[in-house]
């Protein structure tokens, strides 16, 4: 496929402009935590708030298709890889000032939650429980263990398709279950990408806290397969039921195309435990999704995001039409 933009003239001008290396070809399986995906065309590593706006400024004022990734932990990069600039997110300053915890987009969840109990502030003990990152949780409303972002984000910093910043309160981020603003932008124009959040938390008994986050490890061992290439959980869970549930009753546990299975432990989770492919895991995700509806006429919906170069509209290679 013929690059949609000059990468070498490109990551020359990241260099000189932003100060930040830029290579080409990089694959992206090792930046997700499902272990598959094609190369970006260029990728570009930022390691702070400031090296993260001036790349999006960089990339939106000249017109470059571009996708910040995080921790790759709710995502599916095609086969075929991602065109453009993909800018890896690295970003991992942190501050607690009082009762507020202000992190960049960087910042692992399992981190901030770490930080905030050894701070003796309650409220974000949920985030242990989430491998991504804070620009990928403020983006999804991420939740787990009865919280979510929108319980105690107090605002964010986002840069918007234009490359101008602004400070949202999180009244103005539209959150839903698993969702909010940042997740829609019109079609065309760039999304808005959260740079740096700010939580609202309590104080409490650092010790109390530590039992919390020791109860929610226990639970995620007890009940998720954890050490095996995943994305997480795969699938919404539908109004007034379990997405688990529902593809356990299916009959889909254990259920395998290529290298990608439906796990035993946790059925909304699929697994790539034999160096599957993207397509593997995407042809295995619509099989569970049309068994599902066929059984009982319900539609699942999507909670990971397939993104990169895939095939529109979306037919796998050998698969029927």
């Amino acid at each position: 496929m013929t690059e949609p933009f000059d990468a070498s003239r490109v990551a020359a001008d990241l260099q000189r402009r932003v100060g930040v290396r830029a290579d080409r070809d990089v694959t992206l399986a090792r930046h997700t935590t499902m272990r598959v995906g094609g190369p970006a065309d260029l990728l570009v590593t930022v390691h702070n708030a400031f090296e993260l706006r001036a790349a999006l400024r960089f990339a939106r004022s000249r017109g470059i298709p571009h996708l910040v990734l995080g921790r790759g932990s709710d995502v599916v990069v095609a086969d075929a890889g991602v065109r453009g600039l993909v800018i890896l997110d690295r970003a991992d300053g942190l501050e607690v000032a009082g009762e507020r915890i202000v992190a960049e987009a960087g910042v692992q969840m399992a981190r901030i939650a770490t930080r905030a109990q050894e701070a003796g502030l309650t409220g974000l003990e949920f985030a242990l429980a989430i491998p991504g990152s804070i620009g990928g949780a403020v983006w999804a409303n991420a939740g787990a263990h009865d919280g979510e972002i929108a319980a105690i984000l107090e605002w964010a910093d986002v840069v918007r398709a234009d490359g101008t910043e602004v400070r949202l309160p999180a009244s103005e981020l539209a959150f839903g279950y698993r969702d909010s603003r940042l997740k829609h932008a019109p079609p065309g124009t760039p999304p808005e990408v959260a740079v740096t959040a700010a939580f609202g938390l309590a104080a409490d008994d650092p010790a109390a806290i530590r039992a919390r986050l020791e109860e929610i490890k226990a639970w995620r061992r007890a009940h998720q397969p954890l050490g095996i290439p995943s994305a997480g959980s795969v699938f919404r869970n539908p109004a007034g039921d379990s997405a688990g549930r529902l593809i356990d009753a299916a009959g889909l546990k254990g259920r395998r195309i290529g290298g990608a299975v439906v796990s035993e432990r946790h059925a909304n989770w699929i697994l790539n435990d034999r160096k599957g492919t993207a397509t593997d895991v995407r042809m295995l995700a619509d099989l569970v999704a049309t068994t599902v509806h066929d059984l009982f006429d319900v539609d699942l919906e999507a909670e990971v995001e397939f993104i990169g170069d895939w095939p529109v509209p979306w037919v796998a290679e050998g698969a029927d039409a």
